[in-house]
């Protein structure tokens, strides 16, 4: 790696770190059962809505009816999402008459964005009206982003409280993290994307002359709104195809560190707002610290292998060194604006957060290279992870650290001064294996089927790690794709649309469940047994458990695919 990586990366992750107090310390007074000065500023507001949708605010639900509010809210989303898809032809703003979107291909997209995951089978510029866009796909990013919030608010507030059998009210929840965090900072960061260039219109595609003499169509839409709350709430769909890498989605080097910085920056303040909220701040940073500490490497192992170049090539009399007149290494599939490691480290911060947006093909990266952003998505996605539901996930983790850590000292865990206990850890264990179930469970199903094969561009070990991606990217409502799969048909929707159900919703209702308990246990005083939660040793021993369980899961599975091509690629195979 070169001085400008090491500079590149160490800037971005200074200036993410510089707002994870301030951000988290507004998202825990937004979010408190108290009234303050921050959710009494549009206290007004609120019960407008609450008025018009006829919602009791003051209602303090348990963990079940929690839980089935918000399932059927999201089911309820959905349905709208589908319809619009299927009747866009009849719907205003479609000033290229787009047809309905076919049947599989608008359930794999509904579900898609309702679950957070924004995997894309489709063209966005070729499919989708601007009325889709904006009304389903654009709402559905800020709604299930607000779902994931709200489940994590509920689960922090199990810890919290003592001897209740409330975990707080959903709608409430929903309507807070809309209005005072996604909708501010998604008009912030879409100004800032149009100042950039980011396409913000109504118009018909433009049809311009080339300097070949030939005519180019240009594209437009109202690009800048979907991508700042792409982003922000980790979803990742891109308004054009290219995604992150379309110039009118993507324009700058500075717009390229806005939109990684947008990624990471409600989950890394959530850890604050976690720790703030449970009365001891040492806790979200031991949080923050042990995602950092699995990112960071995995993060510039990526852009290393990537500036290393092919190693097919290094026989051959190319020149693959950094130098003043060129970035040396791997630029295949990458956009010669952003260079090596701007489209590794966003590579890296897109798959460690569910977001799924991309700037770079990932499918023409080196097997090293492709491998760490596989791993992220297959860790659970709680390094960071999407807004709520990676801080959920890694509570998870935490609760199994300190069931291991009491098994070793032979005492009954304890977290936050909570005893876990069998119920406990059951739901815990549930939101650790549900994901690996469905990536290892899912691509044995594809590989298996010759529906799922023939949607493979390249034979061998990279057209599994083709497979293994897609099946990773949904089932752990990532939705980035590595390319090279033909991902619109039959098998393939109907698959990673259950993949993408079965990651979301199970794991947020066994959050749920586990929150109930926690609310309703009394809390247990710190004794000279208690395992410190906020010690580098405990930040040690949760990554420690984190790729343990990521390792012991996938090792056979990447062997077979990116490490097998990494040692064909050094071979000369």
């Amino acid at each position: 790696m070169t001085a400008n990586d090491f500079f590149q990366v160490g800037l971005f992750v200074a200036v993410l770190l510089a707002t994870v107090k301030p951000l988290g310390q507004y998202m825990a007074l937004v979010f408190a059962d108290e009234p303050n000065r921050v959710n009494r500023f549009g206290t007004r507001a609120e019960r407008l809505l609450y008025r018009l949708a006829g919602i009791r605010a003051d209602e303090d639900m348990g963990w079940k009816r929690y839980a089935l509010v918000m399932l059927a809210f999201n089911v309820a989303g959905l349905a709208f999402v589908y319809v619009i898809q299927r009747t866009q032809q009849w719907l205003p703003l479609n000033p290229q008459h787009f047809g309905a979107v076919e049947p599989g291909l608008a359930m794999n997209t509904a579900i898609s964005f309702t679950s957070n995951t924004n995997w894309q089978a489709y063209g966005g510029e070729s499919t989708m009206s601007y009325f889709t866009q904006a009304v389903a796909l654009a709402v559905q990013n800020f709604l299930s982003a607000a779902t994931g919030i709200a489940v994590l608010i509920a689960l922090v507030r199990g810890f919290v409280r003592r001897g209740a059998s409330a975990v707080g009210n959903f709608w409430v929840d929903m309507t807070r993290a809309t209005l005072y965090v996604l909708l501010p900072l998604s008009l912030v960061v879409a100004l800032l994307l149009v100042s950039q260039g980011v396409v913000q219109n109504v118009s018909a595609y433009l049809d311009v002359a080339t300097v070949q003499h030939g005519t180019q169509t240009l594209p437009m839409g109202p690009a800048a709104s979907q991508i700042a709350i792409k982003m922000l709430g980790t979803n990742g769909g891109g308004f054009f195809n290219a995604n992150s890498a379309h110039p009118f989605e993507n324009p700058t080097p500075f717009s390229n560190f806005i939109e990684m910085l947008s990624i990471f920056v409600i989950p890394a303040a959530l850890c604050y707002t976690f720790g703030s909220m449970v009365g001891d701040r040492r806790q979200g940073w031991a949080i923050l610290a042990t995602m950092l500490l699995i990112f960071l490497p995995l993060a510039v192992g990526l852009v290393a292998a990537e500036q290393a170049g092919n190693p097919a090539l290094h026989g051959l009399a190319v020149d693959a060194q950094a130098s003043a007149m060129q970035s040396g290494g791997n630029m295949e599939g990458k956009e010669t604006r952003f260079g090596i490691v701007s489209s590794g480290l966003f590579a890296a911060i897109t798959t460690a957060a569910s977001c799924g947006a991309v700037n770079a093909m990932h499918d023409s990266f080196t097997p090293l290279g492709g491998l760490v952003p596989m791993w992220l998505m297959q860790l659970g996605e709680v390094i960071f992870g999407g807004v709520g539901s990676g801080l959920y996930g890694m509570l998870a983790f935490a609760v199994v650290a300190v069931f291991i850590a009491g098994l070793m000292v032979g005492r009954t865990p304890e977290y936050l001064g909570k005893k876990i206990e069998a119920h406990e850890m059951k739901m815990a264990s549930l939101a650790v294996l549900i994901p690996c179930a469905l990536v290892v469970i899912g691509t044995a199903v594809a590989v298996m089927s010759p529906a799922g094969v023939a949607g493979v561009a390249n034979p061998g070990a990279h057209g599994f790690s083709e497979m293994l991606y897609a099946v990773s990217s949904a089932a752990n409502n990532n939705g980035s794709a590595f390319g090279g799969l033909s991902a619109n048909t039959p098998f393939w929707n109907v698959l990673l649309g259950i993949c993408m159900f079965l990651a979301r919703f199970p794991l947020a209702i066994a959050m749920l469940a586990m929150a109930g308990s926690l609310a309703a246990k009394r809390h247990v005083p710190p004794s000279a047994g208690t395992l410190p939660t906020h010690t580098p040793l405990f930040v040690a021993l949760l990554a420690c458990v984190v790729i343990v369980v990521g390792a012991l899961t996938f090792l056979p599975a990447l062997a077979l695919g990116p490490i097998a091509e990494q040692l064909m690629s050094v071979t000369g195979h």
